[in-house]
């Protein structure tokens, strides 16, 4: 199914009220659970990707990783399933808006952006307990409802490693420059927020994803990316080789240990 769904649409017993948004992994779509009488977020991978054995891979592993978790912070899976032409993942769906949105280049207030962070790292502890690393924390992918609870969505290049805690260590857990699909050089995860570590293709476990959330706070407070470029090769570039500039030259009345623990991740 790679068409755009009409409302009304039947996907088993879900009824597709409106299309919420698109991403690498396909179309997401605001529907009805007729079984349960609620509405949910409804994932689906075209039906080119589902002959992609590596993105079928990260569509499966994206419901195992966030369903193997039962936590506040972290969105919660429904269930994966198939239609006789169409592969979907239901998940619960969240009102409010990303912490992109939220930003647009703009900074947050102290007391906001840490009660964001302590949310976000609350999720990634649980994670990370569980032996899943994310991988791809960034704005668009933390969630915050109008009641502020945050959500972390988007476990679909998490890796799971076989013991809680343990170093990934196969070829797959690192973040790569490679060609996929029709984008030469995609990059799996996002290079602003990248770790050392992930920029290089190396292995990667939990310290990677405090880096993340580390550039995400930094972001948060000054309203600028720490690393920036014109393209990934560039941002890559600036996180292997230079310092972000200092949060205090940015906001100044910051107090030093907020900024302390921030150059800590």
């Amino acid at each position: 199914m790679n068409e755009s769904l009409l409302a009304e649409t039947t996907i088993a017993h879900y009824r597709i009220i409106s299309r919420l948004g698109a991403g690498g992994m396909g179309e997401v779509y605001l529907a009805e659970d007729t079984k349960l009488g609620r509405k949910v977020a409804l994932k689906i991978l075209p039906e080119t990707f589902a002959q992609d054995g590596e993105r079928m891979g990260r569509f499966v592993r994206e419901a195992k990783s966030a369903s193997a978790l039962n936590h506040p912070n972290i969105i919660t899976i429904h269930e994966i399933s198939e239609t006789a032409d169409t592969h979907f993942i239901a998940t619960e769906y969240i009102e409010g808006e990303t912490l992109h949105t939220r930003l647009k280049g703009q900074s947050v207030s102290l007391k906001a952006a840490l009660e964001i962070a302590l949310q976000v790292a609350s999720a990634l502890d649980a994670a990370h307990r569980a032996g899943i690393v994310h991988r791809d924390i960034k704005p668009e992918n933390v969630m915050i409802r109008p009641d502020g609870l945050v959500k972390i969505l988007d476990f679909g290049i998490a890796k799971l490693t076989e013991k809680p805690n343990e170093m990934a260590t196969d070829s797959e857990a690192a973040t790569a420059l490679k060609p996929e699909g029709t984008s030469p050089g995609m990059i799996i995860g996002t290079a602003n927020y990248m770790s050392p570590e992930q920029a290089r293709g190396k292995t990667v476990d939990a310290r990677s994803d405090i880096f993340s959330c580390g550039i995400v706070l930094y972001e948060m407070l000054s309203g600028k990316r720490a690393f920036a470029g014109e393209n990934a090769m560039d941002v890559i570039g600036a996180i292997l080789h230079k310092e972000p500039t200092p949060l205090n030259q940015l906001v100044p009345e910051l107090p030093t240990e907020i900024e302390r623990i921030i150059n800590k991740s």
